[in-house]
This record gives C-alpha cells, structure tokens and sequence, in this order.
C-alpha cells in the first residue's frame, strides 16, 4: 500500500510540474521579441560608437539578420503581371456599328476658292531662301536670280555669287535700317537709277566680280562704294557723281573702263583706288585747289593709279595739297 502511495505521488507531481512550465514557459522566439526593445534601449542609452566598425568580417555579428524576413513581409510588394488587357470586342452589333464609324478615314473637304492670306513678316521668302540671323540676312551662293523680299527689320544683306543680273527700285524698298548690300560675283548689269538712294542709312555698297557698265544714284549716308572688276565707262557716271557724298571715305573703282578720274572728289574721301583703268590725263585741280597753295588734305592719302597710260609726273601741280604722291607712273 506504501509503494502505490509514493508511485501516485510522484506521478501527481509530474504532472503539476508540466502545468507549470506550460504556464510559465516562453518560447525563444517570443522571448527574443520582447527582450529585443529592452536592449535597444539599452544600446541607446550608452552607444558605444568606437567599437562600432562595420567590415565584411563582421556584418554578421552587427546586424542580425537571422529574423529579418519576419519583420518585413514583402508579399504585398510583388508586381502582378496581367494578361489580356485590351478591351474585348463588344458582341453586340449596334456597339460594333459604333466602332467601325469612329475608325472610319475623315473625308477630305473641298479646295477653297477665296485668296490665301497674306504671308506675315515672319515667314517671309528670305528667310526660307536664306540664313536669317537677327537682323542679317545671308543668301551667298543660293542661286539666286533676283533679290528676294527682305525682312523690314534687315541691317545687312549677304547676296554672293548668285546669278542676279539686275536690281529694281523696290528690291529694297521700305529697307530703312539696311546698312551694308554686299552682291560681289553676281551678273549684275542693269541698276535702276533710284535703286539706292531711297536708303537713309545704307553705308557699304559693295558690287566686286559684276557687269555694271553704269553706276546708280548714291545716297548722302554712304561710306564705301566698292565697283571694282566691272565695265563700268566715264559715260556711265553722272556729272559730279561724288561731290555731295560728305561721308564717302572709300571709292575703288580699280578693273574698269574709265577714261579719266571723277571729280571733284569729297573732302571726306581717304582711299580712292582707280588701278588697272584707261586713264591718260589729270586736270590740276583733281585733287587740289589750285588757287588755294595753303590747303592741306591730311585725309586723302591712298591713291592708286597704278596699271593706267597715264605719266603723272606731268601732273606736278596737283598734289601739293596731298600728304604723300599718288601710286603709279612718274616716267
């Protein structure tokens, strides 16, 4: 009887003993959850940032990655791929009716009859022909026949080695701000007499490597007329074609056909190039005043003669006013 008393004793007492430890037994997992704020907390009241040294030896040891796929759940995450998502076709005929008509090709409307509208400022021929640069316009080498309609703001007009054979009177008109018209190597040989003298505030006119056998009216504001390498004759400048330009400084009309030297010649005038013409005589008062002895012309000293008939040591008498001879013949 003693014996079954002590077996029923000791079999209570394993049973109370599992009770509990199943009351009071924590898993490790659920250990490690609620003992992990109380460390980091602790960390963070006394970091100890010296001994921290992250190296490939030991980021195992620093960061704790063994339950790092149960604090983050990236399943939500996770691109969902779907397949098919065009529209279905509607089944229904007057839906299918509705569809054919919105992909139907717009018919075409007819031609208008009425005028197109004028070409704005903007989309002006020159700059469709040519480079437009601010208030620049180049047309070099573009095949040209005729000047194209320029921009009213244009300053200076680039119109080389073209084929251009005349200038009219309103190819520049209206042009108030143009400054410089350069049409060297052109087949220029007609301008009208008013193509230029309407611009107020022209200054280099330059017509090199043309067919010009007469020069135009000038305007008072011109500085540089360059004709070299033209047929331009005597005959084909008006009478005392220079003498008002008060601002021309640069005349070269080197490479033509004239026959004698166009005076009077402006006060202004600096470089005067007649080379290479058929010039054989000089008045004495080409170049100076030859009842003044006292006048100097500092201003006037490039003048080149030079390639025509003429001797002009026969000519003493008419540069006493010059600041150096003049280039040529003295024999």
């Amino acid at each position: 009887n003693t014996a079954g008393c002590r077996t029923w004793a000791l079999a209570w007492l394993g049973v109370a003993s599992l009770c509990l430890g199943a009351a009071w037994a924590v898993p490790a997992k659920e250990r490690r959850r609620m003992e992990k704020p109380k460390a980091d907390l602790a960390l963070y009241e006394n970091p100890d940032l010296d001994n921290y040294d992250l190296t490939l030896d030991n980021y195992g040891e620093i960061l704790d990655l063994s339950n790092y796929e149960e604090l983050y759940d990236y399943s939500d995450l996770a691109p969902k791929i779907e397949v098919g998502t065009l529209a279905p076709r509607p089944k229904d005929p007057a839906a299918l009716l509705n569809l054919d008509t919105r992909t139907e090709t717009p018919k075409l409307q007819p031609l208008s009859t009425t005028s197109p509208a004028p070409i704005p400022a903007q989309g002006l021929p020159s700059c469709l022909l040519c480079l437009c640069i601010g208030t620049s316009v180049y047309c070099d080498d573009a095949n040209l026949e005729h000047i194209p309609l320029l921009p009213p703001e244009t300053t200076y007009l680039y119109a080389r080695f073209n084929r251009i054979g005349a200038i009219r009177a309103g190819d520049f008109a209206g042009l108030k701000k143009l400054k410089r018209i350069d049409l060297s190597s052109n087949f220029i040989s007609w301008v009208d007499a008013d193509a230029f003298c309407l611009l107020p505030s022209l200054q280099e006119l330059i017509l090199p490597e043309n067919r010009l056998t007469a020069l135009p009216e000038l305007p008072h504001s011109i500085i540089r007329l360059d004709a070299r390498l033209n047929r331009i004759h005597s005959t084909g400048l008006r009478p005392q074609a220079f003498q008002d330009l008060k601002q021309l400084q640069f005349l070269h009309l080197s490479d033509n056909q004239l026959d004698h030297i166009p005076a009077p010649l402006p006060e202004s005038l600096r470089s005067l190039h007649l080379q290479n013409n058929n010039i054989q005589t000089m008045h004495e008062d080409t170049f100076c005043d030859s009842r003044d002895h006292s006048q100097i012309r500092r201003a006037l000293e490039d003048i080149r003669l030079d390639g025509n008939p003429i001797n002009l040591s026969l000519f003493p008498s008419a540069y006493f006013c010059l600041p150096r001879l003049p280039t040529g013949h003295f024999f």
